[in-house]
């Protein structure tokens, strides 16, 4: 592995943009370090998935820059960014990330809120009188 590998992964509103290069296994988003930039235990877990299923959680340097959305989606987005970045680097690491559906950009979006409603699907409160 030489070099540095790009890849995009997006979930919800978030977009990460991800870069891989050989080295000691540090994770930096966003200028900071990944626990804490997320500051919690699930989106740490979410984004290292790919990396210990592939067992390069040591072996690799991830630098990302993420945008929009909220915590979960940024997390989401990161880990399809980092197993996109995986592929460019050894096409061999395909197999095990998309059985382990970790390839999938996750279609899932917000539903519109409609007019006269509460919400996208709530209602008003019923007045019988």
């Amino acid at each position: 592995m030489e070099d540095r590998y790009y890849a995009t992964g997006r979930r919800k509103e978030a977009t990460a943009k991800v870069w891989i290069q050989a080295g000691e296994g540090s994770i930096i988003v966003n200028g900071k370090d990944l626990s804490a930039y997320f500051g919690r235990k699930t989106a740490d877990m979410v984004v290292h998935q790919p990396l210990v299923l592939t067992d390069t959680l040591k072996s690799l340097d991830i630098k990302a820059t993420v945008l929009g959305g909220g915590l979960s989606g940024q997390a989401g987005a990161l880990r399809l960014g980092i197993s996109r970045a995986l592929i460019v680097s050894n096409p061999e690491l395909r197999p095990p990330l998309k059985k382990a559906g970790f390839l999938t950009r996750d279609p899932r979006e917000v539903e519109r809120k409609k007019y006269g409603r509460a919400g996208a699907r709530k209602r008003f409160q019923f007045s019988k009188r």
